[in-house]
């Protein structure tokens, strides 16, 4: 009986670590486009919860550069804050992969006490993006958000979906 728990524990050991998302060799690639890509939201989850893209969500770009540079485009929009302007790196450990965002304006528009953060990744493709962070909210509640991410000359159907 032993040997048969053992094993049970084991195949599920082995099975949680393979959900882990695995960097391709060619990630750079993937999210720059070896030069500077711009991805939009294509869908966001708040715990789960499929969320309503208003305008600022429905505008968002945000540009990977090869170079280790990023930017969105918040401020050129209507009532969407300030941009964020940042250097990004890929980070990996036991958990998964990341992309880890850090510069000056990092503290205060991620609200939050330190000047990177980790978003993790569970699809990179050439057509596909799919990060997720913990995120403070209304009470000081932290909340899973998912972000799904295409290049921004894809066409998505059904964005702005309760509308």
């Amino acid at each position: 009986m032993r040997i048969i728990y053992a094993a049970f524990i084991l195949v599920l050991m082995t099975s949680c670590a393979s959900d882990s998302f695995e960097l391709p060799e060619n990630a750079r690639s993937l999210l720059t486009n070896d030069s500077t890509k711009t991805w939009k939201l294509a869908k966001r989850y708040n715990d789960g919860h499929r969320m309503n893209m208003g305008d600022c969500f429905l505008s968002y770009r945000v540009s990977y550069s090869n170079d280790g540079t990023t930017s969105d485009n918040n401020a050129l929009n209507k009532n969407c804050g300030d941009s964020m302007e940042a250097n990004w790196s890929f980070y990996t450990n036991d958990n998964g992969a990341y992309i880890k965002i850090k510069g000056e304006k990092v503290k205060t528009l991620l609200n939050q006490e330190n000047d990177y953060k980790f978003f993790k990744i569970s699809t990179l493709s050439d057509t596909l993006l799919v990060i997720s962070f913990k995120h403070k909210q209304f009470g000081n509640k932290e909340r899973t958000i998912e972000d799904y991410l295409v290049p921004e000359h894809i066409e998505i159907k059904n964005r702005n979906y309760h509308n």
